[in-house]
């Protein structure tokens, strides 16, 4: 790629937070995602990219080009005591700012941090954000930040909200909802940096659809008064995985995995009213994603700049199952209290409707269950549940053939080298005089030209889920489970385990993952759990 700026593009990385590989619609998804179906009738889509399993080690992988462990974090946020697993990330990487801003580029972020440390009720940004072991997007390569600092967030008082290094206040008067102010955040960068002689990247990343179901009565009403799920999970997947064939971006000799066998038959849930409601805040939250994006996309047309930039749509990890108690560990995310001083009720136990700020829940393993359509498992594992995302890729002046699907595999430690090939810029072997460890994927840019193929073998471990995907191979355990083995090529869905059948193979993949373990530093998830 010309290294010439005025022919660099423009970078933009949206992410979204835990939305399952079918949600939205260039995806077979019901829900209504006009702007991302529109970038992916413009570009590209790749039906097998893969995240890390869960939300702050993916974040950690994609902003460095590592390994989560090798960056920091190779658990959640909160330090662990072992280097590895600190919670933030360490001084042996580099953000793609910090290499895009060192190659001209000007760099902005708006939305989710999650890579800086644990926050909480017990620790407030105005006091320890910045501080050592606490790392900001400002002090990583960010000129210009706005957002959360923390994982989940209340979509209408966010907590750790922050713009630059300042805490932003808000009261009932501001009327706030996080993925709208996301939108308009961005599409200010936008508006201030398109017209500059120097190209931008931007890393929009949402909280949604991430728990708590919070989202605005009109876009809920929709979905609820057209009954789209009415009918239950089995029939949305089932209507799922048929488009999903029908649009080539899997193989119909993948059978659809089973309902999971915590979900019960819909026909035995007592109140079906509540639980598509439920389904039905989770779309509207989503639709509001997407109404961002497509804000985004207007302002680049009208800025001029739409043609010279690559826009990347991607999501962390997979639909989660989780569900959320009435206290203890939800706590450290949910209010007592709304921003005009009503109580929240927090957890599914609750008969409030869901979707006001009155209320903190998930819509639970069933819906997450659809989300993943047709794999089996959620966020946590790394089955194709957990690791799958839809990939949707816009760059109306460097997709040869738009409209295409990808089928290759791919992984969020390939989208660094991938951004600097394209913007000319060198991956340093040092960093503000301290070394940088070398990037572990491998730049997947020539898909864009329709000529590239994978070299590398991809590996995953998040609390003991471990494996790896080589050519048709995947190695995978869940935790503490024995390892299965798995030929994605003839059953992505995962239902016929060739451990037994494949010793030789199985042996040989279990040996390279172990390799990659101790050079990457996992530790044994046991050991961590015992506190040794």
């Amino acid at each position: 790629m010309a290294s010439d700026k005025s022919k660099r593009p423009n970078l933009i990385l949206i992410l979204a937070d835990d939305m399952g590989f079918s949600d939205i619609g260039c995806f077979g998804g019901e829900i209504a995602t006009p702007n991302l179906d529109r970038m992916a009738a413009n570009g590209l889509r790749a039906s097998q990219m893969y995240n890390v399993a869960r939300c702050c080690p993916s974040r950690a992988c994609l902003l460095t080009g590592l390994y989560p462990h090798q960056a920091g974090v190779g658990h959640m946020t909160a330090d662990l005591g072992i280097p590895a697993y600190q919670g933030y990330l360490n001084d042996s990487c580099v953000t793609l700012a910090e290499a895009l801003k060192s190659a001209g580029y000007r760099t902005a972020m708006v939305g989710k941090w999650h890579v800086g440390g644990a926050y909480g009720r017990a620790k407030s940004p105005a006091e320890v954000a910045g501080t050592p072991g606490y790392p900001t997007p400002r002090q990583r390569g960010f000129e210009r930040f706005f957002g959360t600092l923390e994982g989940a967030a209340d979509y209408y008082h966010p907590q750790t909200l922050m713009r630059g290094e300042e805490p932003v206040t808000l009261g009932p008067e501001d009327d706030f909802y996080y993925t709208e102010a996301i939108g308009r955040e961005s599409c200010a960068v936008v508006e201030e940096l398109a017209g500059r002689e120097e190209p931008f990247f931007l890393y929009m990343a949402f909280t949604a659809p991430h728990w708590p179901l919070h989202a605005r009565e009109e876009d809920i009403r929709r979905y609820e008064e057209a009954g789209t799920y009415a009918g239950g999970w089995d029939a949305t997947r089932e209507g799922r995985y048929r488009r999903l064939v029908e649009m080539g971006l899997i193989r119909d000799q993948w059978e659809i995995s089973p309902r999971d066998d915590e979900a019960p038959d819909w026909e035995t849930v007592a109140d079906k009213t509540r639980e598509s409601l439920k389904m039905a805040v989770y779309a509207a939250q989503v639709e509001a994603m997407d109404r961002a994006v497509g804000q985004v996309l207007d302002t680049l047309r009208e800025s001029g700049a739409e043609d010279n930039t690559l826009l990347l749509f991607l999501s962390d990890n997979g639909g989660c199952a989780e569900e959320l108690p009435d206290g203890g560990w939800v706590l450290d995310y949910a209010r007592d209290t709304t921003i005009d001083g009503r109580p929240v009720e927090i957890g599914n136990g609750g008969r409030s409707r869901p979707g006001g700020e009155d209320t903190y829940m998930s819509y639970g393993l069933p819906w997450a269950n659809v989300s993943n359509t047709p794999f089996r498992l959620f966020k946590h594992w790394i089955h194709e549940g957990g690791i799958s995302t839809p990939l949707v890729a816009q760059w109306k002046g460097g997709i040869a053939a738009r409209g295409e699907i990808i089928h290759e595999p791919m992984h969020f430690v390939d989208v660094m080298p991938t951004f600097l090939e394209l913007a000319g810029a060198a991956y340093p072997a040092e960093y503000g005089g301290r070394a940088v460890r070398p990037m572990q994927g491998e730049s997947f840019a020539g898909a864009f030209r329709g000529e590239w193929r994978r070299a590398r073998p991809i590996f995953w471990e998040h609390e003991g889920n471990c494996g790896m995907r080589r050519g048709r191979y995947k190695l995978v355990r869940k935790y503490p489970g024995p390892f299965e083995l798995y030929d994605i090529e003839a059953d992505r869905t995962e239902l016929r385990n060739l451990a037994a059948g494949l010793p030789d193979v199985l042996e040989e993949m279990k040996r390279a993952y172990a390799g990659w373990a101790e050079r990457t530093e996992v530790r044994d998830w046991e050991r961590i759990l015992n506190g040794m």
